[in-house]
């Protein structure tokens, strides 16, 4: 029996998702150690990366093989923007900022090139390309909830947001975007499947860059 391309996928990032597992962000939501103004931070970057996802959704859309599937997308990327104005509107108000100010913060570097990224890829590459470039934001999301939310936290804030991707609901969602994606993994020429792991794996590196440049609460240079 064939290999399915989400586990071939997934045994190329098994160390880098280990790597984000064992970030201070992350143990730091689940003790309670990670300072409000650090998560404050994350949670505006989030934001403007949503909006860039949702974005590059609507192109998997787009180019999406059937029509069930486009439906599919078209709905991921509305709830990607549901998700940014509810959710970090809630978060936000809880400590101390309108979703007015949170919009207002700058975008940051990390911020910027990955969504830069998965917009380039999702419109100049193939179907299977871009799918594989906004695969990690679904699944490594899933993964991480699905291991923090057992822990939870004692912050009621971190233990609100784990919840969120720990939740049935989302793994869901997720789990449709995986089954597609061993649906066309038999398609692929081994020249295709190279360039898709090939984005997979930067996307999954973008992820963990993501939660440091959170933790750092990046901002530009110059």
């Amino acid at each position: 029996m064939a290999e399915r391309l989400t586990d071939s996928l997934w045994s190329s990032i098994e160390d880098i998702y280990q790597s984000i597992l064992a970030h201070p962000f992350i143990t730091g939501l689940t003790d309670g150690s990670l300072p409000h103004d650090t998560f404050l931070h994350f949670i505006a970057q989030d934001a403007h990366y949503l909006r860039g996802f949702a974005r590059a959704l609507t192109v998997c859309a787009a180019k999406a093989p059937t029509e069930n599937d486009t439906v599919m997308f078209a709905q991921h990327a509305a709830g990607a923007i549901s998700a940014e104005q509810e959710m970090h509107a809630e978060l936000a108000g809880q400590l101390g900022l309108s979703a007015e100010q949170l919009a207002a913060r700058p975008i940051g570097p990390t911020t910027q090139a990955y969504g830069s990224y998965l917009l380039a890829t999702t419109h100049g590459c193939s179907f299977p390309e871009g799918l594989a470039a906004v695969l990690p934001c679904y699944w490594i999301y899933a993964r991480v909830g699905d291991s923090l939310v057992e822990r939870s936290s004692p912050d009621p804030l971190y233990a609100r947001w784990i919840a969120m991707y720990g939740g049935e609901d989302f793994q869901s969602t997720v789990d449709e975007v995986l089954a597609l994606t061993d649906r066309i993994g038999g398609e692929l020429s081994s020249a295709e499947n190279e360039r898709v792991r090939g984005h997979f794996v930067t996307t999954s590196r973008y992820e963990w860059m993501f939660w440091d440049a959170g933790y750092r609460q990046e901002t530009w240079p110059i």
